[in-house]
């Protein structure tokens, strides 16, 4: 089926993060944390259905589930909702009732390689076993969706297995079918050939398709599985799962909507703060070029690329950053242009402060910079000018001294001085580590400048391979307000000051 006689269609995205993508290694979500993402996924993202666990996993995890059934119940979300069961003489199925949610994701071998080695039975038994199993589930009235696991080996190794267990619930009231990837070993060209033949031998069913990472594929399946008419795509925020991972949802959001005339209902804009939440609560970074939430995929760093950008747009794709609530930005370094630098001047209202021969310096210095291999970031700017100029940097807001205080049994101090103008407040706070004593002081200080701190949305420190003690540590700091995002950097043998550097840079940005 091409996607061309589906104009207007949506495609339901079956977002599997709390489950599948808790298999990610190092990652385990608290109740409270699982909560937070669900309420997140259904009322901000609007992802269509949600599989919020295994069933019998975790003593902890019915708790959880509960909290989170509870919530959608009294939101309207109840019956998007699922949970992965197994068949086990009924055992899954009674734990999913307990929990109040509706939908039961049966878990069926659909190779029979994996039916005859794994479970050790014929494959007549392991039908009769699942016949018994949605028996289980509709008599506690519980929906049931069916997933084929390791679907795409069976379905090369032996079609007529898949054909009989199928053919073995014609009777029973399962309505959906979740085909699986287990090992993510398709293709494109594979995943739309063996729909087909899913399409043509079972007509009355409802497709999903649930595809992993292990070749890179796997957006490229999923938009197959979508040309060739699934109803539904499973995904993970920023593709968590184990081995290479499930599909992201950011990647599979856009390429649905640029490459194909079907539409699925999750907001664009939120996909960021979406990632940036998993990368926060599941401790997993994102590469720096991670399609549409890296941190760099909106920064042009070569000079010809920002010149072609300034006159024409020239060097911009359908992958705008305001389209998912972001920016662009123009690197600074050895590669960067006159028109680097003058967006960046633009940017911190800096334009008219440069002649043309300091422009031509300050471009010179950049590079030169650059090709040392140090981080320029625009906040480094005014400071890089007044080398040029030869004249001090005007501080508006200057951190005049901090007093730190660490001990092992007890909570960390700070006291700090900033002077605003002509004017000096002193503050001191207790925090949980050195940097948010500090912060917590500084905030105190900048409230009687009528100020509030800018948010702080990333934090990260750089120290140079080697073990020296005192080695030079370079800590970048990403900011938020105003509606736009800042980066600045501070450079220091103590890490403490280094961000304490840093912080100052954003302070007189944000008094500018």
């Amino acid at each position: 089926m091409n996607d061309k006689n589906r104009n207007d269609s949506f495609i339901e995205i079956m977002d599997t993060t709390l489950r599948d993508g808790e298999q990610t290694p190092g990652v385990s979500f608290s109740p409270r944390e699982k909560l937070d993402i669900a309420r997140f996924l259904l009322s901000r993202l609007k992802v269509d259905r949600l599989e919020l666990t295994s069933a019998r996993s975790a003593e902890s995890e019915i708790d959880a589930v509960r909290d989170i059934v509870s919530w959608a119940d009294n939101h309207g979300f109840i019956d998007q909702l699922e949970i992965l069961g197994f068949i086990d003489s009924g055992r899954s199925i009674e734990w999913i009732s307990s929990t109040g949610c509706r939908t039961v994701n049966l878990l069926a071998k659909g190779s029979e390689n994996h039916c005859r080695i794994q479970l050790k039975k014929t494959p007549q038994r392991h039908f009769d076993d699942l016949r018994r199993e949605i028996d289980n589930a509709d008599k506690l009235n519980l929906h049931v969706n069916l997933y084929l696991e390791a679907w795409s080996q069976g379905v090369t190794e032996n079609f007529n297995y898949i054909c009989n267990l199928v053919d073995s619930l014609r009777d029973l009231p399962v309505k959906r079918l979740m085909l699986a990837d287990t090992l993510g070993v398709l293709s494109p060209e594979m995943t739309s050939h063996y729909l087909e033949l899913m399409h043509t031998a079972f007509p009355g069913y409802l497709f999903d398709f649930h595809g992993h990472n292990d070749y890179g594929m796997v957006t490229a399946n999923s938009l197959a599985a979508v040309r060739a008419g699934v109803n539904g795509i499973h995904s993970t925020i920023n593709g968590l799962g184990e081995r290479a991972g499930n599909q992201p949802l950011a990647q599979l959001v856009a390429a649905i909507h640029d490459f194909t005339r079907c539409r699925c209902r999750i907001v664009e804009k939120e996909l960021q703060n979406g990632s940036m939440l998993l990368q926060s609560l599941s401790g997993k970074r994102c590469a720096w070029n991670t399609p549409i939430v890296g941190s760099d995929v909106y920064t042009q760093t070569c000079g010809v690329h920002a010149d072609g950008d300034k006159k024409g747009g020239l060097y911009i794709n359908n992958l705008t950053p305001e389209r998912f609530a972001r920016q662009r930005d123009y690197a600074l370094g050895k590669l960067s242009g006159k028109a680097s630098v003058e967006r960046n001047l633009h940017n911190l209202d800096l334009d008219s402060d440069l002649d043309e021969e300091e422009r031509s310096r300050l471009l010179a210095e950049i590079i030169r910079l650059g090709e040392r291999k140090h981080t320029v970031s625009p906040a480094d700017l005014p400071f890089i000018i007044s080398g040029i100029k030869k004249t001090p940097t005007e501080k508006k807001m200057q951190i005049v001294a901090v007093e730190s205080f660490s001990c092992l049994n007890g909570f960390p101090k700070a006291k700090v001085t900033l002077r605003f103008g002509d004017t000096v407040s002193e503050n001191s706070a207790k925090g949980t580590g050195g940097y948010d004593a500090f912060v917590k002081a500084l905030k105190k200080c900048l409230k009687t400048f009528g100020f509030s701190m800018p948010k702080l949305v990333d934090y990260e420190v750089r120290i140079p391979p080697g073990g020296r003690t005192d080695a030079l540590v370079e800590t970048t700091i990403t900011w938020s307000f105003g509606g736009k995002s800042f980066v600045t950097t501070g450079v220091d043998s103590d890490q403490l000051l280094a961000a304490i550097g840093a912080t100052e840079k954003i302070l007189n940005i944000m008094v500018k």
